[in-house]
């Protein structure tokens, strides 16, 4: 699904992950999550739709999913 709600373009904050059409980039929407916003109230603050929001959780599970911890002792 975030495929289609998420962009990577060079030329758009600098390669940053946005909001299709939009300048809105996903860390910000998952920073409002973080400090308690709800998607509805994010959505009307930015100007997006709450499935946008929804699009900018899932692209954070799946970078997280993809990544690897070493611990080294």
């Amino acid at each position: 699904m975030f495929e289609s709600r998420i962009r990577i373009d060079l030329e758009i904050r600098h390669g940053k992950p946005v909001i299709k059409g939009t300048r809105v980039p996903v860390d910000i929407i998952l920073g409002s999550l973080a400090g308690g916003m709800g998607a509805e109230a994010i959505a009307k603050e930015y100007g997006t739709q709450k499935e946008d929001v929804l699009a900018a959780i899932e692209y954070a599970a799946k970078i997280v999913a993809s990544e690897e911890i070493r611990i080294y002792a």
